[in-house]
């Protein structure tokens, strides 16, 4: 247990307890006024860039633990979550978007359950680039961003999900090979 003791697991945990946070912010007199929105933007911003670096440092310490590769896609699970489901309920990013992600995010994470005793599937580049699609779409529905960026900014959320279907595909693949 001494070993997942380290930098890299400590920011995971961190991302992890951050998240009620964010949403507070995020729901924060209904969710319209534009400083909370810009408060919640910056803490899942940072909720974000603390998975950046956690897996930054773990590789260049060589301090990758089991737990740091299971804990660390659940905890993006958990940011992007609530993250969807708070703009959701509060009318900002259609329902569909949401139970198709959520959907899929769960999908895997029970895959990983399953197929935990063969090893961990680290995330692939594809996984990795959904994530940062997850992100920066999410990030511009929580922004109070002018009415002419919705249509790039629905686009770029459709990317999204293009990428965390494809994702999953490959996931699963991946996973019935062994």
């Amino acid at each position: 247990m001494k070993k997942n003791i380290n930098l890299p697991n400590f920011l995971t945990v961190l991302r992890i307890l951050a998240v009620p946070f964010c949403a507070y912010a995020l729901f924060k007199n209904g969710g319209e006024q534009r400083h909370w929105q810009i408060i919640s933007w910056i803490g899942f911003f940072l909720v974000g860039l603390t998975d950046f670096f956690d897996g930054r440092i773990a590789r260049s310490r060589k301090q990758i633990t089991s737990f740091g590769a299971f804990l660390d896609p659940v905890a993006d699970k958990i940011a992007i979550g609530t993250a969807m489901v708070g703009l959701s309920i509060l009318g900002k990013l259609w329902w569909i978007v949401t139970i198709v992600i959520l959907a899929r995010e769960i999908s895997v994470t029970v895959l990983r359950l399953v197929v935990i005793k063969d090893g961990v599937i680290p995330a692939s580049k594809g996984g990795k680039l959904k994530t940062l699609f997850q992100g920066f779409g999410i990030g511009f529905y929580i922004l109070p961003l002018p009415h002419w960026m919705h249509l790039p900014r629905d686009i770029f959320m459709g990317v999204a999900v293009l990428l965390t279907l494809t994702s999953g595909y490959d996931y699963f693949k991946k996973a019935l090979r062994r």
